[in-house]
């Protein structure tokens, strides 16, 4: 048995920018951290007592007899474009629900793609993970996808990412004080707002209409540059990153009328009146999580007047994805 864990992520700033089809003209940049929720997924060659060749647990279970079979388009591809032939047992558990905003998608990718090279008894790096990742999801399975997902799930922390023309990428460590992180995180809530959706759908909206946002988009990378400047100097007041989520969440929205609804406008009004400063809708949009920057003594205020969705409590988290468990059987 092999088991990988890879991060969520919570993205705050320049979200959007990270699209090929931004960054390829215009060069992009995100501000952003992993917290310490997780996908596992676990692997092992499947015993040669069955009937099928692969089993597949995640939300459905599937047992087939060729990888073609395979109904899960990431599973099949990541199989398809490691070479692997040799039967396998792959299960999936993850601490919060897929379709939510944080990543999850590549936080899969990126677990599969790194438990199976341990399988294959091979150590990838975390540069070469987040390549492949965004190789399989932009290239291989033609998704409309953003680039910040997988290279967090692969290395973790908080971080400053910069994306080029060329397809490169240079992940920075946010260099902030331990007191002034733990602020920062201390500033944060997280609620689940109970609605699900496919990100690719709300993507793909966005993207079209990228040639007539290019203020908006130019504006929501300079925030990057802005959060970091806040992080940094430690005469500006922390409430002006909440400040600037809220000038970033109403850029947001202006992308894509897909990207808010009536009943997460309702959520986030109901947040700000009951004391929070600034906040946003992570992911593409459309549902999943919503976090609220506020002063921690307006906490219980919040929670209160939102007391009908589920408040998750997290921490940051510095550690990409990695091997946990790595027992390998003797079946092939």
């Amino acid at each position: 048995m092999i088991i990988s864990k890879t991060p969520f992520r919570i993205s705050l700033f320049g979200g959007g920018t990270d699209y090929p089809e931004w960054y390829h003209e215009n060069g992009g940049s995100v501000l952003a951290t992993t917290i310490d929720k997780y996908c596992y997924i676990s692997c092992r060659h499947l015993p040669p007592f069955f009937e099928h060749k692969h089993r597949i647990v995640y939300s459905k279970i599937e047992s087939v007899k060729t990888t073609d079979e395979i109904q899960h388009p990431v599973v099949r591809a990541v199989l398809s474009n490691l070479s692997i032939s040799a039967g396998l047992e792959i299960h999936h558990d993850a601490d919060l629900p897929a379709r939510s905003g944080l990543g999850s998608s590549s936080s899969f990718t990126v677990g599969l793609i790194n438990v199976l090279n341990a399988l294959k008894g091979l150590q990838i790096s975390k540069q070469d993970l987040a390549k492949q990742a965004i190789y399989l999801e932009q290239k291989v399975l033609k998704e409309t996808v953003g680039s910040q997902d997988q290279v967090l799930a692969a290395f973790g922390g908080f971080n400053r990412i910069d994306f080029y023309p060329d397809d490169s990428f240079n992940i920075s460590p946010a260099i902030i004080n331990k007191d002034l992180l733990g602020k920062l995180q201390s500033h944060m809530l997280l609620f689940f707002t109970g609605i699900s959706r496919f990100s690719s759908e709300i993507a793909r909206d966005k993207v079209s209409n990228f040639s007539n946002h290019f203020q908006e988009l130019t504006q929501i990378k300079a925030m990057v540059d802005e959060g970091m400047s806040i992080l940094q100097n430690p005469s500006t007041p922390i409430i002006d990153f909440g400040k600037l989520m809220h000038e970033s969440w109403k850029l947001k929205r202006s992308l894509s009328v897909k990207v808010s609804t009536p009943k997460i406008d309702e959520i986030y009004e109901a947040g700000i009146k009951a004391g929070a400063i600034g906040g946003k809708i992570l992911g593409a949009g459309g549902g999943g999580f919503i976090l609220f920057f506020a002063e921690p003594e307006n906490h219980n205020k919040i929670l209160e007047r939102l007391k009908s969705l589920v408040h998750v409590a997290f921490h940051f988290d510095n550690v990409g994805s990695k091997i946990v468990v790595y027992e390998p059987n003797e079946f092939k």
